[in-house]
């Protein structure tokens, strides 16, 4: 089977990668010259643990091909993954044209019967959208050939795509025929040796489980911030609460981390397509429009306490900022909550030292050149005034202590993840803040 994928981004890289793994024929397929020629270098894009070795192993075996011309490449395909971006717009829906202009291309270069299987996170809608773009570049050729379109939406945590996709708990695909269903099948038979499903569906319940699934991890997260705030409040610990409500099957452990709030690629712009799907459609998603305020809100909660700590003057102080990327385990500082509070302490005066063990590249082009990037975490706490925890990386976890209290002008922590002990902490001498905790 030969499988093309269009964009060698996040979702794209992985998937093809990862088909390729088992044996599939793949050609991934982008625009960006660059990109592709970095990639046949062995350079990623991206930053995902495991990915490196597996895009190096089936290039070099031929499984794995990357190239800038999708006109060739689709001959003798099977399948067509489009896994472009979908950037949001300034009302938060997602902007398709780079969807749209990848359909077209197959529409016009096809030559024989092809699934054309949406990858991006997509609102519904958009299979259609793609079915009547290719219909119409055949029809311009005066071209009559059989073509099928899906959706099969991606479940990848970054940090853990490479098993997500070898070994998923599901995939969801919709299809409109048998035709399609089978090929589709064929395909992921290898990766469901687990014995967990493929669940097939229809094409707007396939798109829309993707935003639904996201929209209740976010809510999740949004909803324990919230109780965390309220912990503050009236002096509960927000951590023994999650315990508390954790250990309820109903509810489960996951995603009921207090924090600094949810950024990446997936939550923020899903839960805003999701919410503008909805008024599109003259309705509102009250539940989802409150998630999303939270989260803004949340990202600035830690500096609210370090204002109250500082009587809101904060010019000249120095902060050692450790974690950029919105989460462990990737580089993705895409709406990072480390922006918007290294953002507002230099908006304030103050001065910040940085560092994060992946995504320290990614920084040189997104944060103020103001901001001094370190070789590593205890080097950002010389002269620091202050410690602000923002990505639980697990080195940050057992730091030496002596070394930092040393290093630091001032002994203050602020833990934006609750990693650390408030009592153990002050029992070092640091002043503490953690979310939801005394």
């Amino acid at each position: 089977m030969k499988i093309v994928v269009v964009g060698t981004g996040y979702v794209g890289l992985v998937t093809g990668a990862c088909l390729s793994e088992v044996g599939i024929e793949v050609i991934c397929v982008d625009v960006n010259i660059q990109k592709i020629e970095n990639l046949q270098k062995g350079i990623l894009p991206i930053y995902e643990p495991g990915l490196e070795d597996i895009v190096e192993r089936n290039f070099k075996n031929g499984r794995l091909q990357f190239s800038t011309n999708l006109a060739e490449a689709i001959i003798g395909a099977q399948v067509v993954f489009i896994a472009v971006g979908t950037p949001p717009g300034e009302d938060g829906s997602a902007d398709l044209q780079y969807v749209l202009k990848v359909a077209d291309t197959v529409g016009t270069y096809m030559n024989g019967y092809l699934v054309v299987v949406t990858k991006s996170t997509v609102p519904v809608g958009t299979a259609a959208k793609v079915k009547s773009a290719i219909s119409n570049a055949l029809k311009n050729r005066s071209a009559y050939i059989d073509f099928d379109v899906a959706s099969n939406p991606e479940f990848l945590k970054e940090g853990a795509a490479i098993d997500d996709f070898l070994k998923p708990d599901r995939i969801v695909i919709g299809v409109e025929s048998e035709r399609a269903k089978a090929t589709l099948h064929q395909l992921y038979d290898p990766f469901v040796l687990n014995g967990h499903p493929i669940l097939f569906m229809d094409i707007p319940s396939a798109e829309m489980t993707k935003y639904a699934a996201n929209a209740m991890l976010a809510t999740k997260i949004s909803f324990m911030n919230d109780i965390a705030n309220l912990c503050d409040i009236v002096g509960a610990n927000v951590n023994e609460v999650r315990k508390g409500i954790g250990s309820d099957a109903r509810i489960g452990n996951k995603f009921i981390y207090a924090g600094i709030g949810y950024g990446g690629s997936c939550f923020p712009k899903d839960v805003k397509a999701l919410i503008q799907t909805a008024e599109q459609n003259n309705y509102k998603l009250r539940i989802l429009k409150a998630v999303d305020e939270v989260n803004n809100d949340q990202k600035k909660v830690i500096l609210q306490k370090i204002m109250k700590h500082y009587n809101d003057d904060v010019a000249g102080k120095t902060f050692a900022v450790w974690g950029l990327a919105f989460k462990p385990k990737t580089d993705d500082m895409r709406e990072a909550p480390s922006l918007v509070i290294i953002e507002a302490l230099l908006k304030a005066g103050a001065n910040v030292q940085a560092y994060d063990p992946v995504s320290m590249n990614e920084a040189e082009h997104m944060l103020d050149a103001k901001v001094v990037l370190t070789k590593d975490a205890i080097n950002a706490t010389k002269g620091a005034d202050a410690l602000i925890l923002v990505t639980e990386w697990p080195e940050f976890r057992l730091p030496n202590w002596d070394k930092i209290s040393g290093n630091m002008k001032d002994h203050v922590i602020f833990d934006g993840r609750n990693i650390y002990n408030g009592d153990e902490m002050r029992a070092k001498g640091f002043d503490y803040y953690g979310i939801g905790i005394k």
